[in-house]
């Protein structure tokens, strides 16, 4: 207990003779995490409403005159990727049609005389990338005389939601060792600080453990503070952003900060403080090390 007592006063002593560079470190911190946060709401706003979307893509295919709609439809349902077929009939075709045109327009229909519209199949696929796949298959079905669908749309939705996974990939490596990199170097000078302190301590038995705690926890405390701010930060911006969006992209399924952005929080803490906690070691480490060698 008396060790963990000396470590936190040790450093808090350290962060305050240290300020200025304590206080870039917070705020480099807070940076870092808050983009970090940024790029993984992204990735997760992204793959949802991609995920959506892809739920109400489906290819209409028409069926030949002669086609027996139930056969044809239970051999598209064999077919990799289909998650739903429909059948709608002819009948079932015009009635949508009327509902589109509105009562007035709809009128206009009694003049075609016999319903001209064929029966056709409504298939739902299990992710945008595989629509293009199962079109191409369905037109090779003599029974098929058309098939119809968003391939670009589905295309891009595809490539999209690979872009943002990557690009979030790259921002988290980049961000996690800006981090690093920067709480290695405020351990690094708080203990050059002490170097003479440490070189006593460590003559007269002390362990390197019992030397590098202060430090380790310094670290820890400006790493885990700065994340808790950029998460603070971060539910802030994004229930403000969020509102713009909803007013300018009513049509698209965001992601609600309700319960997100809590565990957001959480994680982003722990990675704060494992990143600081693991270059706190390092940098302390390399020095008692070198410290300890014999003359």
């Amino acid at each position: 207990m008396g060790s963990f007592k000396y470590a936190f006063r040790d450093a808090a002593r350290l962060i305050f003779r240290h300020w200025g560079l304590s206080f870039l470190t917070l705020i480099t911190s807070m940076a870092v995490f808050y983009l970090i946060g940024a790029s993984v709401l992204l990735v997760l706003n992204t793959r949802h409403i991609v995920g959506v979307l892809e739920g109400e893509l489906s290819i209409q295919a028409y069926l030949a005159p002669e086609a027996a709609s139930q056969d044809v439809a239970l051999k598209a349902s064999a077919i990799r990727h289909v998650t739903k077929v429909k059948i709608i009939t002819s009948e079932m075709a015009m009635e949508r049609l009327r509902q589109r045109l509105g009562s007035r327009q709809s009128e206009a229909l009694a003049l075609l005389g016999e319903n001209p519209l064929p029966s056709s199949l409504e298939i739902w696929v299990d992710r945008a990338s595989s629509v293009s796949e199962v079109a191409r298959e369905l037109s090779l079905y003599s029974e098929i005389q058309d098939v119809v669908y968003a391939g670009n749309l589905a295309e891009k939705l595809s490539k999209f939601s690979r872009f943002a996974g990557q690009f979030s990939l790259a921002v988290l490596l980049v961000a996690v060792t800006a981090s690093a990199v920067v709480l290695f170097n405020t351990i690094r000078i708080a203990v050059y600080s002490k170097e003479e302190e440490i070189g006593i301590m460590l003559m007269v038995g002390a362990t390197p453990a019992f030397v590098a705690l202060p430090f380790v926890v310094q670290g820890v405390l400006l790493g885990g503070v700065g994340s808790l701010g950029a998460s603070g930060l971060l539910a802030v911006s994004y229930s403000g952003i969020l509102e713009r969006l909803k007013d300018l992209l009513p049509f698209l399924p965001f992601l609600e900060p309700s319960i997100l952005l809590a565990q957001l929080g959480v994680i982003l803490v722990g990675a704060g403080a494992t990143v600081s906690l693991v270059a706190s070691l390092v940098a302390v480490e390399t020095f008692t090390r070198r410290a300890m060698k014999p003359l």
